[in-house]
């Protein structure tokens, strides 16, 4: 498969404007997404953003971007328009959209999401991990996967939820924002539309599962942190600084 990485990164965040360009360890938050990118070794990584700042901040450390519209409603559509703009050949067959606010990932576990996609019936792929803290299990801020499991790694995923889910004994687990795309599921998710469920529980990926489309997530070690508040800033700083 021809892997290209996408990171989408835009200014406006609500809770923490700026934020691809705050400064962690000398360079910008983007730029260390796209390191961690670059690390995991699966494909070319480029930054996919509307803003001329972060293009130059990007291309100022050795990474590629390219400019996108500003009026899109996710990241998935940006990606969509970037993939468009990098490769209208179509020659790439699998995206992964890396969140542009996860400056501290392992870079192993956006490997880890092309592994579903073994499965030719996996239109995207996704990641989870075990929740361990008791906090989070009812936490609505931490999306739960509900899933069937199809190996010991790996769940088809049947629902994502805000709720606690599902009841009764046995593990829950945390949905990681991050997708392994097949073109033609990229193409065929941006086309759809926002769906009612996707709009009731606001996680973009039930758009998928309401028309018909597969996600498996494989279940990874590690939750990286997403950098939304200045709070979650101050601890990415301090991871990276040591």
């Amino acid at each position: 498969m021809s892997t290209l990485i996408l990171i989408p990164a835009r200014m406006a965040s609500t809770r923490l404007p700026g934020k691809p360009l705050a400064d962690i360890a000398g360079a910008p938050m983007i730029v260390h997404v796209a390191r961690r990118a670059a690390e995991s070794g699966i494909g070319r990584v480029v930054v996919a953003t509307d803003t001329t700042n972060v293009a130059e901040a990007v291309r100022a450390h050795g990474f590629e971007a390219v400019m996108t519209r500003s009026d899109h409603e996710s990241g998935s559509d940006r990606i969509f328009e970037a993939l468009q703009a990098l490769d209208p050949a179509g020659k790439v067959s699998v995206v992964v959209n890396v969140q542009g606010d996860l400056p501290t990932i392992d870079p192993g576990i956006i490997g880890a999401s092309l592994a579903p996609l073994a499965d030719p019936n996996v239109d995207i792929a996704t990641l989870g991990v075990e929740i361990v803290r008791e906090e989070e299990k009812t936490n609505p801020s931490v999306v739960k996967i509900v899933g069937s499991p199809r190996t010991d790694t790996r769940l088809k995923a049947l629902y994502f939820t805000r709720a606690t889910a599902p009841w009764g004994d046995g593990p829950l687990y945390h949905h990681i924002g991050l997708y392994a795309y097949r073109r033609e599921a990229l193409k065929r998710f941006v086309a759809l539309g926002p769906s009612p469920l996707e709009r009731r529980e606001r996680l973009e990926q039930l758009r998928a599962l309401e028309a018909g489309m597969r996600i498996d997530a494989e279940i990874v070690q590690s939750v990286p942190l997403g950098v939304d508040t200045p709070e979650d800033l101050v601890r990415a700083r301090e991871i990276l600084s040591r």
